[in-house]
């Protein structure tokens, strides 16, 4: 039985601040054993949460939270911050349907000041958190952790350059757990990190600014002099100072003791402060060190075996099956290049990046960038494919739009994650995208049924010689035969069954769903393909033929397939009675695929219901 008679002691931060500092070290090992027995259990984030136990343990130790804000970037490293904040026995809910939130959640706790899901966002609320704070004038704190990953996106450099020439009281950490920093670079920035921050150190510094403020050129002496021995330790270093802030680090993230000296020093310091640590992803479970992308998040599994279950699946995801066609293209087409951000594993790039790693390019966590140099690699002659998740092309719409469609270049965007995602949640539900693209020009827009006409539909696109977007859900593919690659007709429909008086639009992979209820409501079958251009033959076709028309898709309603339907049935004045089935105008909460699609009335049971319903009205 393990030993959590410490943790259990803590309810708050507040009850964490009652320990003595040498009890810490403790605390930390178990709380790491806690969240890795809970998250075995559950399922969830692990590795980037085990990262950052000591890190969590000395902010709350040593900033006065919740009066003291923090803010965590991304939340996937948020864990250990929920169980210290009294969130501990409700952690083995986490990701599922009525449980805890996968990432900080403003609802949920006064502790979680930003409701975060998508990264880099963190600096630009602490910004505006501090300014506020600094407006109340009650000498509240603000702290911002943001990842090395995370802090590639161009927002979060925007917000660093907005702070430090504000000078807002704010600190910003990076943790930082991939740049290799040898032992005694290490301990010099140790001993560094403790001169600068030190009251000596800082009543030394700030007296000199006084007695020199009238000497320009000797203050600037002293202030480039400071910069290079910072740049010197760590040149990284010199940049920030340069961004306007105090620049701190790299220090040891593991070492609860030395965060805490030195959280306490930068506590009592004024203006824009970055603190740089270092961490290990998967810190203290040796399974998730080895391999931190593995145990970034996890199924259910036995920790103490250390191995991760392996997928019994009998069909490939959606993912892997765009894997297989970027690599059969790339094959064929040395001008092809393929281009994420960040998503290589989650997008099925793997194989792809290891067979032609000069023809692929993860641009990190920068959508916005990642669109255009799509552009500019169309503008090269190149044939680019921007494999996307559905709730991240949302950070590149302008870009989309400016970049791609208005100059009708040919990028091929192949979008993962359409429709409910599951367990992430709001952030993540890939509700919106047939919304905001379907207004855009010159883009045409595919919704595959299946595994085969994914592949179809992705090979269309990419030599339709125009932008377009071919979108897909999360999970497993049906099971279907796949078939020689082949251009499909732009905009043609396809009848999978006839029926009389009711036709069921489809538009995605509720196929199999839409089906079933109209083996009961003796229904006709359309599978639409195209969002853009439609088949208004079809349609037309089916006015003539039908009472009642219905779409399926797992959009949002609000201006997406089902409203494009509409709008040209208006546009020719079709008597014609139309209901819309699809994702409702609220954020889709967490919980798993069933059941969420079941909740939004999107299974077959669901499907008969509301057309049921609306027959009878």
């Amino acid at each position: 039985m393990i030993d959590y008679t410490l943790l259990q002691q803590i309810d708050s931060p507040a009850d964490l601040r009652k320990l003595d500092k040498t009890q810490l070290s403790l605390v930390c090992e178990q709380l790491r054993q806690y969240l890795l027995e809970s998250v075995s259990q559950s399922s969830g984030h692990l590795a980037s949460g085990l990262g950052v136990v000591e890190l969590t343990v000395a902010l709350h130790y040593v900033f006065d939270t919740p009066f003291d804000q923090l803010i965590w970037d991304v939340g996937h490293q948020a864990y250990p911050h929920k169980i210290l904040t009294g969130r501990r026995e409700q952690l083995k809910t986490i990701r599922q349907k009525d449980g805890l939130h996968p990432f900080p959640w403003r609802e949920e706790s006064e502790y979680d000041v930003l409701g975060v899901g998508h990264s880099s966002t963190s600096i630009s609320a602490g910004l505006g958190v501090a300014l506020a704070a600094q407006h109340e004038g009650k000498n509240r704190k603000t702290i911002c952790v943001i990842g090395d990953g995370a802090i590639t996106a161009g927002m979060a450099f925007e917000a660093l350059n907005h702070a430090g020439s504000l000078h807002s009281d704010m600190l910003v950490i990076l943790n930082d757990n991939e740049m290799s920093i040898s032992e005694n670079v290490g301990g010099l920035n140790k001993h560094f990190a403790r001169f600068m921050t030190a009251p000596f150190y800082t009543n030394l510094r700030e007296s000199g600014k006084k007695v020199l403020s009238n000497v320009p050129p000797i203050k600037e002496f002293v202030k480039k002099t400071e910069e290079h021995i910072k740049g010197f330790v760590s040149p990284v270093g010199t940049m920030f100072e340069q961004l306007g802030f105090n620049y701190i680090g790299p220090i040891d993230g593991h070492n609860v003791e030395e965060l805490i000296t030195t959280l306490s020093n930068m506590k009592k310091r004024t203006g824009p402060q970055f603190l740089h640590i270092k961490t290990k992803k998967g810190k203290g479970y040796a399974p998730a060190e080895k391999d931190p992308i593995s145990y970034h998040g996890v199924p259910k599994f036995d920790h103490k075996c250390g191995e991760l279950p392996k997928s019994q699946a009998a069909s490939p995801t959606y993912s892997k099956i765009f894997g297989d066609w970027l690599c059969e293209m790339a094959e064929q087409d040395p001008k092809l290049v393929g281009i994420t951000p960040a998503m290589r594993e989650g997008s099925g790039m793997v194989e792809f990046s290891q067979k032609f790693p000069a023809q692929f390019f993860d641009a990190a966590i920068a959508e916005q960038h990642a669109v255009t140099l799509a552009a500019g690699f169309a503008i090269g002659g190149m044939h680019p494919v921007v494999a996307i998740y559905s709730t991240f092309l949302q950070r590149a719409y302008d870009q989309v739009i400016h970049d791609v469609a208005i100059q009708k270049l040919p990028v091929l965007f192949a979008i993962d994650r359409a429709g409910i995602v599951g367990a992430d949640g709001p952030t993540h539900q890939g509700a919106f995208d047939i919304s905001f693209l379907r207004c855009i020009p010159n883009l045409v827009i595919m919704t595959p049924s299946d595994e085969n006409e994914c592949r179809q539909m992705l090979y269309t696109g990419y030599k339709c010689g125009q932008p377009a977007a071919v979108r897909y859900p999360r999970g497993n593919a049906v099971g279907v035969e796949l078939k020689p690659l082949a251009e499909l007709p732009l905009g043609k429909a396809t009848e999978r069954r006839k029926g009389s008086k009711i036709a069921i639009l489809n538009f995605g992979t509720l196929l199999p769903q839409v089906q079933i209820a109209a083996d009961k409501l003796d229904a006709t079958v359309i599978d639409m393909r195209f969002v853009k251009p439609l088949d208004t033959a079809k349609l037309d076709e089916l006015v003539r033929d039908h009472d009642v028309l219905v779409t399926v898709e797992e959009n949002a309603i609000r201006g997406g397939a089902g409203s494009a339907v509409g709008e040209y049935l208006f546009e020719k004045q079709y008597m014609v009675k139309l209901l819309n089935i699809g994702l409702p105008d609220f954020f889709v909460p967490q919980g798993s695929q069933c059941e969420m699609l079941a909740e939004m009335k999107l299974d077959a049971k669901g499907i008969e219901e509301q057309i049921h319903q609306f027959i009878e009205k």
